[in-house]
């Protein structure tokens, strides 16, 4: 439960797809919705022939009717305005031009680029183009079925004036019910994203150095539905150490997700909460051994992490997985506990990113800072890490000892417990120097302050060296450290 679980229960996606989207009529129309083959019935045709005057009817109908855009957006809207949740999170209110998403489609999944393309034919009162790009991307996606619910909107369209995503009649739209409702809400939260964005050259705050070990860096903003993609461009502008700044980080993806059926949070096995925290891909599954329900494939990651486990949260499981073929996307909640792609786009994310170095962040609501704004909290901590580098290779072990939590663990074992395998790495390094490299640093805020740090630890005039990950967390206004082992 609650992606606890390595089984296909685990793992499942609970919400059940649209039964056939019977509630719409007339039953052609049920058909469509329902997933069939879009070429039952072609309307694109009869709609593009001139009208008896020899000219084509103006498109009345579409501009006196409620943009459905508009409407997707205005009746499901938060009561923050979309202003005002860009402003706390760093994102940037975009109106949706053509210019806004020629340079946001690229970032988008096919399937997606091309849905935002047809609302946009909606909002500039072009309907019978919007209806033979709807019917193409029916046709070549027949489940997905957000794709035949604004098709068949469209097609209402020609009769009677549409008021909103999946106007039916009350009736029919009781009938509907819940998956009316999440169809809507999907649609709210895809436009969402395309409207607040993050502007030019920003990163999550989150990401304050990242090795270039780490080609890739994924961040889940909950709230918004998203997955963000950010290639790692620091092979060409890494320092001494092997480090980089945020600045080397550049969003290449964005793709709409979905999460736990009870939210995010996760605390407690099978409470269908997705954990949220920073955490690193472990391994990725192979599809073809794995149930229809995970689609393309999966990517695990190190749900519970060190931090979950000091805190007592239960569960295990946790994945990045496709959709079941039946469905081309999921609710916005929807799993047990993992993040839901579609395949299309999980297959992308698995051409591009590596397991054991890639970190995944998911919040509830991302940050989005200029580079240059995490430089002083880098500053301040590579200073900190620099002590502690020093200390132990002047083998000062009381020192060494000041830095470190009385809350350490590391697999139940205490500080106490620890500290005699440092004693011994420090006699086995003997006068030589410690050097760090390859440093990943990403904070989590929370009613704690964490870094998870991650570094090559190599001792001088050696070849090789060890993977080291600590969690350091602030107390008293100084870094402690709460955790240490090796990757």
């Amino acid at each position: 439960m609650g992606g606890s679980r390595s089984s296909q229960r685990g793992h499942a996606s609970v919400s059940a797809p649209l039964p056939g989207v019977a509630f719409l009529r007339p039953a052609w129309l049920a058909l469509l919705l329902g997933g069939a083959v879009v070429a039952v019935v072609s309307l694109s045709s009869w709609l593009m022939q001139p009208d008896a005057g020899g000219s084509e009817p103006a498109p009345e109908t579409a501009a006196d009717s409620p943009s459905l855009i508009n409407s997707a957006l205005a009746s499901m809207r938060p009561s923050a305005t979309p202003e005002t949740a860009a402003m706390r999170s760093g994102l940037e209110h975009q109106p949706l031009t053509d210019a806004a998403l020629a340079r946001t489609s690229p970032l988008l999944g096919e399937a997606e680029a091309r849905l935002i393309g047809i609302y946009r034919l909606i909002q500039r009162s072009q309907p019978r183009d919007a209806l033979r790009e709807a019917e193409a991307l029916a046709r070549d996606h027949p489940n997905f079925q957000l794709a035949q619910l604004v098709l068949g909107d469209l097609l209402n369209l020609q009769t009677r004036p549409v008021k909103q995503l999946g106007d039916v009649a009350d009736t029919q739209a009781l009938a509907a019910g819940q998956q009316l409702q999440e169809l809507r809400e999907q649609s709210r939260r895809r436009l969402a994203a395309l409207t607040d964005r993050p502007p030019e050259g920003t990163v999550p705050s989150q990401f304050v150095t990242l090795s270039s070990s780490s080609r890739h860096a994924i961040a889940v903003d909950t709230s918004r539905s998203r997955l963000y993609l950010f290639e790692n461009t620091s092979a060409r502008s890494t320092d001494t150490q092997g480090r980089a700044p945020a600045a080397s980080m550049k969003l290449v993806a964005d793709y709409y997700i979905s999460v736990g059926l009870a939210g995010v949070d996760k605390r407690v096995e099978g409470d269908l909460r997705t954990p949220l925290g920073v955490y690193y891909i472990t391994s990725s599954l192979d599809p073809e051994k794995l149930p229809d329900l995970y689609g393309a494939g999966a990517l695990p990651i190190n749900y519970p992490n060190v931090l979950d486990i000091q805190r007592g949260n239960t569960g295990s499981g946790i994945w990045l997985h496709g959709s079941p073929s039946e469905q081309f996307a999921r609710a916005p909640q929807a799993s047990e506990g993992c993040v839901v792609l579609s395949n299309p786009d999980l297959k992308s994310l698995l051409a591009r990113v590596s397991v054991r170095s890639t970190p995944v962040v998911i919040a509830t609501e991302l940050q989005w800072v200029r580079p240059e704004a995490l430089n002083a909290e880098r500053e301040s901590f590579e200073a900190t890490l620099g002590s502690w580098r020093a200390l132990k290779s002047a083998g000062d072990l009381a020192q060494l000892q000041s830095l470190y939590s009385p809350r350490f663990s590391n697999q139940g074992q205490t500080l106490a417990d620890w500290w005699p395998r440092v004693e011994d790495e420090v006699k086995a390094k003997g006068e030589r120097a410690l050097k760090v490299k390859d440093l990943s640093v990403l904070r989590w805020r929370d009613q704690d302050d964490t870094l998870v740090v991650t570094f090559g630890e190599v001792t001088e005039g050696a070849r090789r060296g060890v993977t080291k990950r600590q969690y350091w967390m602030r107390e008293d206004n100084q870094w402690k450290i709460i955790f240490e082992g090796t990757v």
